[in-house]
């Protein structure tokens, strides 16, 4: 089967280049088939988003805006719309994910961008979402308008379908022009979702793109980057950093790298009753693609003293993915996965013969594996592909100074506790580094609004422009009624 990634604004019949991406998995071949443009015709396309953005968007308010996209995830939430069947049939060969593990996570995320969502989603951004509309007076005297960029420029990954809709929706809702380049990963969603959206409002046809091009291709990124007003950018480190030497100084830059999430237990939890549940649910979070979020979890804190012991919980949690295993099969890896995977297992293998207590479980193929340590050395990331540690501890201060080294890197917390423990051990995660910590199972599944890596989503992408109570009151002398 052959499919069509991209969406492009009309530029003229120019001829488009354009390249063959080649996908298999048990015998199923999906070619997908991409827009290579050259610096030229990025450029056009750049204009065209631009122009088109400054004479169709501001005739939209926020509201109509939040309608408008409502109604295209509502559509992709109906399992009997077309773009919805094409997504469920062609993305789990794209990304090697198990087929039902896609759909039930299709239908999560999208369930994020509903009207009501996106209402909480403005107004966590701003208290009066109608700065996004107009001149609005502020408590302090004078008035506020907040200003979408001219033009957002979005590098997507790949590691998790549909990621796109999160950057797009957010410069849509800020009146931006917006061009996203996919990754070579996951070419398909983001113009499948542009291609709705055009269909529902066709105004905006010309006012947003979606191209491709390799990876760190400094010709065309500096084109685009040279066109933007903000450039938001996900990726590696080291990716980022290579892809911020090529932007503008004047240029704003919003990089989403990588990130450690983690979850912790507390002994509360962990009585024959609730031990099971909240073990499936720290399963839940490790399987849920596959650990290739940056919310996903690298390892668990269990904290000694409950009626199951962390080694017993390291027990229940290869239960479950095993039982996992068999309902959501884990993708096939790369040769250099299993590489990465079997040298991890082989380490952790040989140190537990010099620590009794440490423990390392897994299934006969290798589709997960679980080790328990008595005590943690080290605060390692795991190899990922449903690899996880569960370390023993015994008081939240442990894990502080465990993890104080690594801040910068520091993201999600899943936290199984009673309310005083959630709300003490968060003042100490948030001193650490923590930007977000949520319930065991909903890692992978950030709230709408949510504060990506500690920032605003929309904020960062506007500027404000304030009409000081002085300048009114200076108006008022030439007013026609003065005279």
């Amino acid at each position: 089967m052959r499919e069509y990634a991209g969406y492009l604004p009309d530029i003229g019949d120019e001829p488009i280049e354009t390249r063959v991406l080649t996908f298999k998995k048990n015998g199923e071949t999906v070619e997908v088939e991409v827009p290579l443009l050259t610096v030229g015709q990025l450029n056009k396309v750049a204009e065209k988003v631009k122009q088109a953005s400054a004479r169709v968007l501001p005739s939209f308010s926020v509201m109509e805006m939040v309608e408008l996209l409502d109604r295209a995830v509502e559509q992709l939430l109906d399992r009997r719309h077309p773009v919805r069947q094409k997504a469920e049939r062609v993305l789990p060969i794209v990304t090697g994910y198990d087929a039902e593990m896609v759909r039930l996570g299709l239908t999560s995320y999208f369930k994020t961008f509903r009207k009501p969502q996106l209402q909480r989603f403005l107004v966590e951004d701003f208290e009066n979402p109608l700065l996004l509309d107009g001149f609005q007076p502020r408590a302090k005297g004078g008035f506020s308008k907040a200003v979408g960029p001219e033009l957002i420029v979005h590098i997507w990954a790949g590691n998790v379908p549909a990621l796109p809709l999160w950057s797009l929706i957010s410069g849509l809702l800020v009146k931006a022009g917006n061009i996203g380049k996919v990754s070579s990963a996951e070419p398909l969603f983001a113009g499948w979702f542009a291609r709705l959206v055009v269909e529902i409002e066709p105004k905006l046809a010309d006012c947003l793109a979606v191209v491709w091009w390799k990876g760190g291709d400094a010709e065309r990124e500096r084109a685009m980057f040279q066109q933007a007003d903000v450039v938001v950018g996900y990726g590696s480190n080291a990716s980022l950093q290579d892809m911020q030497s090529r932007i503008p100084v004047t240029t704003r830059f919003l990089p989403f790298g990588h990130k450690i999430s983690f979850g912790i237990v507390s002994r509360s939890c962990l009585d024959a009753r609730k031990a099971w549940q909240t073990a499936h649910q720290a399963a839940f979070d490790i399987v849920r693609y596959d650990q290739q979020g940056c919310y996903s979890p690298h390892l668990f804190y269990v904290q000694k003293g409950g009626s199951v012991s962390p080694k017993e919980f390291a027990r229940y949690v290869a239960h479950e993915l095993n039982c996992f295993a068999k309902r959501f099969p884990r993708r096939p890896l790369s040769l250099e996965e299993m590489a990465a995977q079997a040298a991890w297992r082989q380490h952790e293998e040989l140190s537990a013969l010099a620590d009794n207590e440490k423990e390392v479980l897994g299934n006969e193929a290798g589709d997960w594996a679980v080790v328990y340590e008595p005590e943690h050395r080290e605060f390692a990331v795991s190899c990922l592909n449903r690899v996880v540690k569960i370390v023993a501890f015994d008081d939240i201060l442990q894990i502080i100074s465990e993890i104080a080294p690594y801040r910068r890197f520091l993201q999600t917390v899943g936290v199984a506790a009673s309310p005083k423990e959630l709300f003490e051990w968060a003042k100490w995660l948030g001193k650490a580094g923590a930007t977000r910590i949520t319930a065991l199972g909903y890692m992978t599944s950030p709230e709408a609004g949510w504060h990506h890596d500690g920032r605003f989503n929309l904020r960062d992408l506007v500027q404000m422009v304030d009409i000081e109570s002085a300048a009114e009151a200076y108006a008022e002398q030439f007013a026609p009624y003065v005279d």
